[in-house]
């Protein structure tokens, strides 16, 4: 062999090494959630496409950001009666006013009342709405038929919306979720063990370091969120589990049987907590280095000089906060030495600063990278947080729904961040809060620890989303990683007879001995009565 071919030779069996095995392209199914669950989706999405996989979106026509036509994907778009709740755009201003006027009632069993109330009408009627997508999908035989001749490897989807469970089961199709949230809240209360004595449950803002009456909250929120499932959410589905998939078909086992979970956590950010082996952690895929700025956007954080800039966005589920709010914040950033750049759609505030500037869009992620970034201000939402996180800003959470909470309390903890209760937001007690992250050095020092953990993988997530979806469609499924417990009845699951069968072994040789000491105490009381008579 020539000195050539040797070296040929060790070139090819290193890139076989680096580059793992191969997959062949694919045909993938995707259900998503729209708004910010399909910012994630997209990217995961236009990464397949790149590595040659073909992929088909299935969305409706009132879908807010999913477009029917993209060059990374194909559509399969479904006409409902009415609008799915969370792609109306207004959505999520109409239900955040509705909760910011409850929670300024005070913590009242009224107002607590109230606010379960709005809740659960709004999450009764989201799922419902979802659920005549799937059932559009099984009703129309030509559409399913076109799926199925579409001969599709595998279906990817959020779970949030669990449709696409349904018509994976129906078409035999392995499963992937990309997932933070479930129909219960938290995804890693479905698949994997989680005690209530340290694991946080989903809308409690507490750490994993809990006080015995957290506990006790905490125990109480697992039991209202896995009624609000089974009664709220789960009915929905069942109905059309029961009328396309047939009763012996349980609508939660198909929810805990998917073959992978990406998991969009980082346990820099998420506490500690006992995982399963089908669970890949993709926390924070979406986080690049930063480009360089458009020319008027550079030019307008340069002028900031020595003090730098400060940068708030609410996301894009909630286009503006109510005027009162805005004004109050206005006024707090007014008083700044810093240029402020806000993302904000609603009416301009009659006391806006000289230094700040009002865009309808900007390129969160570049400004965060860019080093005259000071703060960011910040509603808490999972791609935020993490962008934040990677860039190593420290953050002023205002949060508003859902997990908001739960998110900005984790930077909290950690000392990297500083929250104010929208609710009760001044100009005097939110210019506090954010004159603190500024000046104290903590803030930023924390946030530059939890980047330098963050950035520190062997592998980047979103590789790993990608070589676990190949995975998976190299081998039809993940099954030898997936537990088969959830089929189990929770008296086995608990080893509730196992504890009654060792009980009642312990008890069985007190109970003889007892009985035989009575019987004896009985034996002698009768002799001792009978020799006095």
């Amino acid at each position: 062999m020539t000195i050539l071919s040797e070296a040929s030779l060790l070139v090819l069996m290193s890139v076989s090494i680096l580059t793992g095995p191969g997959v062949k392209a694919g045909r993938i199914l995707v259900f998503p959630v729209d708004g910010s669950h399909w910012v994630n989706m997209n990217l995961l999405i236009q990464n397949l496409h790149t590595k040659g996989h073909e992929v088909t979106v299935v969305h409706t026509t009132t879908s807010w950001y999913i477009k029917e036509n993209a060059p990374h994907y194909r559509s399969i778009t479904v006409t409902l009666p009415q609008a799915i709740p969370i792609e109306q755009e207004d959505f999520f201003v109409t239900f955040l006013v509705k909760m910011m006027e409850i929670q300024k009632e005070g913590g009242s069993i009224i107002g607590f009342m109230k606010f379960y109330w709005e809740m659960l009408s709004a999450l009764s009627n989201i799922h419902y709405q979802a659920s005549l997508l799937g059932a559009e999908i099984f009703e129309n035989k030509t559409l399913l038929q076109s799926i199925r001749d579409s001969q599709f490897d595998m279906v990817l989807l959020d779970p949030g919306l669990p449709v696409g469970v349904l018509v994976a089961h129906k078409l035999k199709l392995p499963t992937v979720f990309n997932v933070r949230w479930i129909t219960s809240g938290e995804g890693h209360f479905v698949v994997a063990p989680s005690p209530t004595s340290y694991v946080p449950i989903s809308g409690l803002a507490v750490t994993d370091k809990m006080m015995f009456w957290e506990r006790v909250k905490n125990t109480l929120f697992y039991a209202l969120n896995t009624c609000i499932d089974k009664l709220i959410v789960c009915p929905h589905y069942d109905r059309l589990v029961e009328r396309y998939l047939g009763g012996d078909v349980n609508f939660y086992h198909l929810l805990q049987g998917a073959d992978i979970w990406l998991m969009r956590v980082d346990f820099v950010f998420e506490f500690p907590r006992p995982t399963m082996p089908n669970i890949a952690y993709i926390g924070g895929f979406q986080c690049k280095p930063s480009k360089p700025l458009t020319s008027e956007l550079e030019e307008f954080v340069q002028s900031s000089g020595e003090h730098g800039f400060i940068l708030m966005s609410l996301g894009t589920l909630v286009k503006g906060l109510p005027t009162e709010i805005t004004s109050e914040i206005a006024a707090a950033f007014a008083q700044l030495p810093q240029k402020v750049l806000w993302r904000h759609a609603g009416d301009h505030p009659s006391n806006l600063g000289n230094n700040t500037l009002l865009v309808k869009w900007m390129p969160q992620n570049d400004l965060l990278g860019h080093p005259k970034i000071k703060a960011f201000v910040a509603h808490g939402g999972t791609n935020g947080i993490y962008e934040s996180i990677y860039h190593g800003v420290p953050v002023v959470g205002i949060p508003l729904l859902f997990d908001q909470f739960e998110n900005v309390l984790r930077l909290e903890a950690r000392g990297a961040a500083k929250v104010v209760d929208a609710s009760k937001l001044t100009s005097q007690n939110f210019l506090q809060a954010v004159q603190e992250v500024l000046y104290n050095p903590s803030y930023r020092n924390n946030m530059k620890r939890l980047s330098a953990l963050h950035r520190d993988k062997p592998v980047h997530p979103l590789d790993t989303a990608v070589y676990w979806i190949e995975f998976v469609m190299r081998h039809k499924g993940a099954a030898h990683l997936r537990t088969e417990s959830y089929k189990m009845p929770w008296y086995a699951y608990y080893s509730v007879d196992v504890f009654c069968f060792l009980l009642s072994i312990l008890l069985l040789p007190t109970a003889v001995v007892v009985g035989a000491v009575r019987f004896l105490f009985l034996r002698l009381c009768r002799k001792s009565k009978t020799k006095q008579e």
